[in-house]
């Protein structure tokens, strides 16, 4: 400290360096910003803060630029002492703020995990491919030849029928607003043809597929297919009838379009859709069939032995789940909506990183969730029902609608979807709760995938399938 303390020497030193680099290395301050200033004017900026623990130290970063761009500079010069002298020093402070391990609690939501996602992604590709070689091995090819199209499949035409009829709906609730518009009818009139229409559109399937011993796939289509035309039909008729209650805009709605169809982009999700609805089905039957076959019913055998059957069953059942929210959220509705030229393409948002059950809901399915908020949520708001209710209706109306789509084609009645579902009420308290109480972590999260992948589907699965056994049972 004396040495450096001396003003001649800081004087010579600053003469010297201000010229040619002298042997005098003294002066660090001098240097150090001489090299800020250096680096800032090249593009590094300084940070606006300089708080403890960040993930990158603003020094180093100046340091390494300077040498790179020296580097750069002179890639085919011989380096020269002064390039080297003042750059690492073994007096310059090596550790100058406290800083945290990038694992660590307080900084590990800082950090890029892309090269642990890569390390994640391959060996879960090895070890799955280890595991279908086993299995292989094992048991053989378990998929039956008539996966895809069997003799059974001809016994489902009039349910192919009904759902070329349904559009039939549609056209009608169009040909009612026709007639509201020229007053020809009233507006109690109207509501009551609407409410006579929307709900035929929902049980005429029902009927169909309570009459005909059909696929369990054919019926969950015919009735998803149901279920989207009643939704289009209530909003349809919701939206009319804001518009005659509200002034009359001369402005007509438009939709965002794209300026043209991506025949090759159409052609490769095509590809990509055959692909995973293949892996779907290699799934069920090479792993989901004979893993459900072989167990009981979870509520009635041994406790221990359900629950290894439940974790058994839960990955599979977790691969399918994801290749069908692929195949039918990302896939097919972004090839519908090309094909279309519909410009807005929001079907889900990052419902993965949802923190709280009430996040999923809102992510998960975005058409699904903007109709709730749309014609159930805001309508039961503006009527001066509570918010809490009218959450609790929402779920009643998504429960019951995920109970028709699993229960008709099952021919089972048991209300395990709609239980379900209305267990997602406390799921949303819990998590809320958590999320308020340790903010910043990921403790719902957790709970989301453990009650939706690891437990709820495959206890539905296992519940159904033993159901439609015993029904089977005793119709034989």
């Amino acid at each position: 400290m004396a040495i450096s303390e001396s003003p001649e020497i800081l004087g010579s030193t600053a003469t010297v360096i201000s010229t040619s680099h002298s042997d005098s290395d003294l002066d660090l301050l001098s240097l150090r910003r001489r090299t800020t200033n250096a680096t800032n004017g090249a593009g590094i900026r300084a940070p606006d803060n300089s708080g403890n623990g960040e993930a990158v130290d603003y020094q180093d970063r100046v340091e390494s630029a300077n040498f790179t761009s020296n580097v750069g500079e002179k890639a085919n010069e011989i380096p020269t002492s002064s390039d080297i002298r003042f750059t690492y020093r073994p007096c310059v402070p090596a550790h100058r703020r406290i800083k945290e391990s990038p694992l660590s609690s307080d900084a590990i939501f800082k950090q890029s995990h892309a090269g642990l996602f890569n390390l994640c992604v391959v060996v879960l590709v090895a070890v799955n491919s280890r595991l279908i070689i086993e299995n292989l091995m094992k048991y053989g090819w378990l998929i039956r030849s008539g996966f895809w199209f069997s003799s059974r499949s001809l016994s489902d035409w009039p349910l192919f029928m009904c759902c070329l009829t349904l559009p039939i709906f549609p056209l009608a609730a169009f040909v009612v607003e026709k007639l509201v518009q020229q007053n020809y009818i009233t507006e109690p009139v109207v509501v009551f043809l609407h409410v006579i229409i929307s709900t035929t559109v929902v049980l005429y399937p029902v009927i169909v597929i309570l009459r005909c011993d059909s696929a369990f796939l054919s019926g969950v289509a015919l009735m998803l297919f149901a279920c989207i035309v009643w939704l289009k039909l209530v909003s349809y008729a919701h939206t009319n009838n804001d518009m005659r209650a509200l002034a009359k805009s001369p402005e007509k709605p438009s939709y965002p379009r794209t300026p043209a169809v991506r025949k090759s982009w159409v052609v490769r999700q095509s590809i990509k859709l055959i692909i995973f609805t293949g892996l779907m089905g290699f799934i069920i039957e090479q792993y989901i069939n004979p893993i459900v076959q072989n167990s009981q019913h979870p509520l009635k055998g041994n406790l221990l032995y359900a629950i290894e059957r439940v974790l058994k069953l839960s990955v599979p059942n977790l691969y399918v789940w994801l290749c069908m929210f692929y195949c039918f959220f990302h896939l097919w509705l972004n090839i519908l909506a090309e094909l279309l030229r519909f410009g807005d393409r929001e079907f889900y948002k990052d419902w993965w990183n949802a923190k709280t059950v009430e996040e999923y809901w809102r992510m998960w399915n975005m058409p699904v969730h903007k109709w709730m908020v749309r014609h159930i949520y805001f309508p039961c708001l503006r009527n001066g029902i509570p918010k809490g209710v009218a959450v609790i209706i929402a779920f009643l109306v998504s429960a019951l609608f995920h109970e028709l789509c699993i229960a008709v084609p099952c021919h089972i009645f048991k209300l395990w979807a709609f239980i379900g579902i209305m267990f997602q009420v406390p799921l949303v308290l819990i998590t809320n709760y958590l999320q308020n109480k340790f903010r910043s972590s990921m403790v719902g999260n957790m709970i989301f995938w453990f009650f939706f992948c690891i437990l709820g589907q495959p206890m539905c699965v296992l519940l159904y399938y033993h159901d439609l056994m015993n029904r089977k049972g005793r119709a034989d």
